[in-house]
């Protein structure tokens, strides 16, 4: 798993490329943990070669929308493959979680 972020005004971009299994899960939760992240008002997360994720990565996320809501920052996940996607739609999290298809689509309900 490659993690890697971009940073565009008041919004960090986190691109996930590989597997999200318990391992690479810790890394992701660091990223996420770090108080500067605290900062933006978007995190989008771009998983267009985000190949597998695990209940470990799922945790991660699970564990940090209260923060994120609590602080008024929207947490977006875009470019999902439809395997991935399945697995927060079989858990129900896309009901918890934004998901949209693109870029554009997660810019655009960012600024709402």
């Amino acid at each position: 798993m490659k993690i890697t972020h971009e940073i565009k005004e008041n919004t960090i971009i986190i691109t996930l490329n590989g597997e999200l299994d318990a391992s690479s899960s810790v890394v992701l939760d660091e990223e996420l943990s770090d108080p500067e992240i605290m900062k933006y008002s978007k995190i989008l997360v771009d998983c267009e070669n985000l190949n597998y994720i695990s209940s470990a990565g799922l945790g991660v996320f699970i564990s940090h929308l209260q923060r994120f809501e609590d602080a008024q920052i929207k947490l977006i996940f875009y470019n999902m493959q439809d395997k991935v996607r399945n697995v927060f739609e079989i858990l129900g999290l896309d009901l918890l979680m934004t998901i949209v298809s693109d870029y554009d689509e997660a810019m655009t309900i960012a600024d709402e």
